[in-house]
């Protein structure tokens, strides 16, 4: 399993599992992955894959493409290595296991949901984001769902009941951060604002009568 996770001023916006030999990276609309700024040319890079490697090939764009803070021309790519192409950071992922042995579970509507967060002015991939699975999710420790986890393969994954207490985990390239969205959340015992925290693994969050776990595996 070969993926990339494309972020733009430190958030997430795109997952997406390479499948084609040939991946087109750029600002117009016909490339495979659009990359909505002027500081990327129309067909800016593009993503070679064989069975053996992945490599990266700038197609002699205005501002250049760089692999771990140095322009490159064409480069092979190695696992967790950080492309830069204007103002944004994708990270190269190679065979990342999938899942991390987390079930996915569903819930009834109202207690535990999930929604992926909207980003108007950049374009939609391909490649769903639901079907990318997550080394993260929560576990849901008491209340309705006890002993489900509930895995963060979204962007945005909201938590909690609607009017009762609700918070939202997102997504980002550094790792996870949680708000408080609606009504009153604890983060390890101590009251959450609406300000993004970061999250580590074995964090817990209550909201009313659910308590919950942060893992990251």
């Amino acid at each position: 399993m070969r993926k990339i996770i494309v972020s733009f001023d430190g958030v997430v916006i795109k997952k997406v599992t390479l499948v084609k030999h040939r991946t087109t990276l750029g600002r117009r609309p016909y490339n495979d992955i659009v990359l909505d700024s002027m500081a990327v040319s129309g067909e800016h890079a593009v993503l070679h894959m064989s069975d053996s490697e992945v490599s990266i090939e700038d197609l002699d764009s205005t501002n250049g493409t760089c692999v771990n803070a140095r322009p490159v021309k064409k480069h092979v790519l190695r696992h967790n290595d950080l492309l830069e192409i204007g103002k944004y950071k994708i990270r190269y992922l190679a065979d990342a296991p999938l899942g991390g042995g987390v079930s996915p579970s569903r819930f009834t509507p109202g207690t535990l949901a999930t929604m992926q967060e909207s980003h108007d002015t950049q374009p939609t991939v391909a490649v769903p984001l639901g079907d990318i699975a997550s080394a993260a999710f929560m576990r849901v420790l008491s209340g309705a769902g006890a002993g489900r986890e509930v895995p963060l393969n979204k962007v945005v994954t909201t938590i909690g009941k609607p009017g009762v207490a609700v918070a939202a985990v997102t997504s980002r390239l550094e790792g996870y951060v949680v708000m408080a969205v609606d009504g009153g959340t604890l983060l390890n015992g101590k009251a959450l604002g609406t300000e993004a925290v970061p999250l580590q693994n074995g964090d817990l969050i209550e909201l009313a009568s659910t308590r919950l776990q942060f893992v990251h595996t």
